[in-house]
C-alpha cells in the first residue's frame, strides 16, 4: 500500500470500521470515543494519511487554519511573534499561513485577500506603517471571520487586540535617562499614524514634563521608519548648538544605527550622549556599547493573541468582545546608559 494512496476506506478495512466512524475521528467529532480516535489516529500517522482538507473544509466549514499578516521581517520581533502565535495554535488543531507586507499598505491588502481565498478560520493582523484604510480588514467581520490585531493595531475596530503598555514604557525609559543625569533627550519617533508611535511620543513627553524639564520640540525627529534616514538624523542632532546628551529611539534598529552614527562621530556611550532603545531585539545585547531597551513579551504577545483568535471560533459574532490584553515590559539596563553595567 503506497502511502500517499492511503484513503479514509483503507483505514477502515484495516480498523474494521465503517468509513463515517474513521472519518468521524479524523476530524475531530465529539461523538466519537477517545480509544476509537487513538486507534483510528494511530494508523493514519503510521500510513501517512493526508487528509483531504478541501473536503473536511467544504463539510465543516472551517479549513482549521489562520492567516497572520506582519508589516515585515526586518526585525526578529515579528518572527518571535510567529513562534508563539504557532505553537498556540498547534496545540489547539490549527495550522498557519504567514504574510509579510514589506510595510507597504497595497501589499497588505492583496495578503489580506489571499487570506480570504484560502479561507482561513481567522487572522491575526499588525498594521503597517502606511494603512490608513482599513476596509480589507472590516471585509473579514462582514464575513464572521474573527480579527484580532496585536502591536500595531487598528482602534477603530471593535475586535480583540493585544498590546504592551507603550506609554508607560517609554515614560520608564525617559526617567530612566534623568536618572542617570541626562536632560536634553532627544526621540527619533515613529510615523504617528501608527498607535505605538503615538504612545511612546506621549510617554517621553510627559515624563519630561513630570521632572520639571521642557520639550524641546527641536528635539523631537518623526521618520518614517526607513533606517537609511538615521545617519541624516543623528549627525543633525550631534551638530545642533546645543545637542542632545541622550537619544530614545521608537524602536531598537534605530538605536543601534543612532550608536553607529555617534561611535563614527567620536562621541562616547554614554558619558557624551546615552542611548535608549525600544522592544530588545536580537542583537541589541551584542552591539557595543550593549543597548538599554524595552523589553517586550514577544513570545507571549503571539500565544496571547492566537488564544483570543481561536475563542471566538465558535461564538457567534454577537458574541465577540473586544477585548484588550496589555501585557507587561521591563527595562533592560545595559552599557549604553550605564557604563559597565551588569548585562541582564
Amino acid at each position: 500500500m503506497k502511502s500517499n494512496q492511503v484513503t479514509i476506506v483503507d483505514i477502515a478495512n484495516e480498523l474494521k470500521m465503517s468509513k463515517s466512524t474513521v472519518s468521524r475521528a479524523l476530524t475531530g467529532h465529539p461523538n466519537v470515543k477517545p480509544e476509537t480516535r487513538a486507534k483510528v489516529t494511530e494508523l493514519a500517522e503510521k500510513l501517512d494519511y493526508q487528509r483531504n482538507m478541501l473536503s473536511i473544509s467544504l463539510i465543516t466549514n472551517k479549513t482549521k487554519t489562520i492567516g497572520i499578516v506582519l508589516p515585515d521581517f526586518f526585525t526578529s520581533f515579528f518572527p518571535q511573534v510567529v513562534v508563539g502565535a504557532q505553537e498556540e495554535a498547534a496545540r489547539q488543531g490549527y495550522s498557519v499561513i504567514v504574510s509579510q507586507c514589506n510595510e507597504s499598505y497595497e501589499t497588505e491588502v492583496a495578503n489580506s485577500k489571499v487570506m480570504l481565498a484560502n479561507r482561513v478560520d481567522g487572522v491575526m493582523v499588525s498594521l503597517t506603517k502606511e494603512t490608513l484604510n482599513y476596509d480589507h480588514w472590516k471585509a473579514f467581520i462582514r464575513k464572521k471571520i474573527p480579527v484580532v490585531f496585536f502591536n500595531r493595531v487598528c482602534e477603530e475596530m471593535m475586535v480583540p487586540k493585544v498590546v504592551v503598555d507603550d506609554y508607560d514604557a517609554a515614560f520608564r525609559a525617559v526617567e530612566h535617562l534623568i536618572s542617570i543625569g541626562k536632560r536634553r533627550i532627544a526621540h527619533l519617533a515613529g510615523p504617528a499614524q501608527l498607535v505605538v508611535s503615538r504612545k511612546r511620543m506621549n510617554g517621553y513627553r510627559d515624563a519630561l514634563i513630570k521632572n520639571n524639564i521642557p520639550v524641546d520640540e527641536e528635539l523631537i525627529i518623526e521618520y518614517d521608519l526607513n533606517l537609511t534616514k538615521v545617519k541624516m538624523y543623528v549627525k543633525h542632532l550631534l551638530g545642533m548648538t546645543n545637542p542632545p546628551d541622550a537619544i530614545f529611539a521608537v524602536n531598537d534598529p534605530t538605536a543601534i544605527e543612532a550608536i553607529q552614527v555617534i561611535k563614527q562621530a567620536g562621541k562616547r556611550i554614554p558619558e557624551d550622549i546615552a542611548v535608549v532603545g525600544f522592544s530588545d531585539n536580537y542583537g541589541s545585547n551584542f552591539i557595543e556599547p550593549s543597548l538599554t531597551t524595552i523589553a517586550q513579551p514577544v513570545k507571549e504577545i503571539g500565544k496571547t493573541a492566537m488564544e483570543l483568535l481561536l475563542g471566538l471560533m465558535d461564538k457567534d459574532i454577537s458574541e465577540w468582545k473586544p477585548l484588550i490584553k496589555t501585557l507587561d515590559t521591563e527595562l533592560i539596563v545595559r552599557n549604553s546608559t550605564v557604563k559597565q553595567a551588569q548585562e541582564q
